[in-house]
């Protein structure tokens, strides 16, 4: 008669380990079932007993214990393998992936914007490197290495050919002589209307404003000073930008260091 299936002995670490999992619950429920019923079986229970224990078959019981006598706590986190075969190589979806991230018309495409139906027929076509790939499993490729549609968005760069030179001497400033950095900027025109807020009124009836067709209040201009030393922000209001309203702001931050050594505004 054969002998009945059971785990090997088990180490101090492999009991402490397999307790460990089990006493904190089914966080993951594959290695909290399996740790069960290789807890089960090394406490002497038949494999018959452990399937009902844990809602089982009694021939997965017998292939966990099985896997464990062979690679130990490695199989606790199985391997399985299902589905139709890859056909895609890791070269094929890198790819696929500068495809999508490239802009049509510099691949000679007369439209602005990939979707993944165009995507898709692009592949099926390319030249040197064809691949045959369905829209979901395109989408899903994308998803999985974090290719996401997003709308174009724009920034400024300064054309200041001594840009870098003027960042490294504001950098050096900051560095030595923090407590006299300055900065200054302007903002204009700032429409002046009164702001809408809420209350108590009847029903569908609301307080209503006129909406800003015409800037019947009038505009401002705002000068801002800041002391980056100090984290010290103020201005003034104008209502024109000319010299004279940025010289006031400037002296103001003179005014901040009235003893006459070097300042340096940003």
């Amino acid at each position: 008669m054969a002998e009945p299936v059971r785990v090997r002995r088990l180490t101090d670490q492999e009991g402490q380990k397999l307790q460990q999992i089990v006493r904190r619950g089914s966080t993951n429920s594959v290695r909290y079932r399996r740790a069960m019923m290789l807890l089960a079986s090394a406490g002497g229970n038949r494999v018959p007993v452990i399937a009902q224990l844990v809602q089982a078959d009694e021939d997965t019981v017998r292939d966990v214990i099985h896997r464990f006598n062979e690679i130990g706590l490695a199989c606790l986190d199985p391997r399985w393998a299902g589905g139709r075969p890859r056909q895609l190589s890791p070269d094929d979806e890198d790819f696929v992936i500068q495809t999508a991230i490239t802009r049509p018309t510099k691949l000679g495409q007369p439209f602005t914007r990939w979707s993944l139906r165009k995507v898709v027929a692009y592949l099926r076509k390319a030249h040197g490197h064809v691949i045959r790939i369905g829209r979901e499993a395109l989408r899903c490729l994308l998803a999985r290495r974090g290719v996401t549609f997003q709308r174009t968005k724009t920034w400024k760069e300064s054309p200041d050919p001594d840009r870098e030179a003027k960042l490294d001497r504001i950098e050096e400033v900051l560095d030595r002589f923090l407590d006299r950095v300055f900065a200054f900027d302007e903002f204009g025109p700032l429409g002046i209307r009164p702001t809408a807020g809420s209350g108590w009124a009847e029903q569908k009836r609301p307080d209503r404003l006129p909406a800003t067709y015409h800037r019947t209040h009038g505009v401002r201009y705002f000068h801002g000073c800041y002391s980056v030393g100090d984290d010290t922000l103020w201005g003034v209001n104008r209502r024109r930008k000319g010299a004279a309203n940025t010289l006031a702001a400037l002296k103001s931050i003179r005014a901040a260091r009235p003893d006459g050594a070097p300042i340096y505004v940003i």
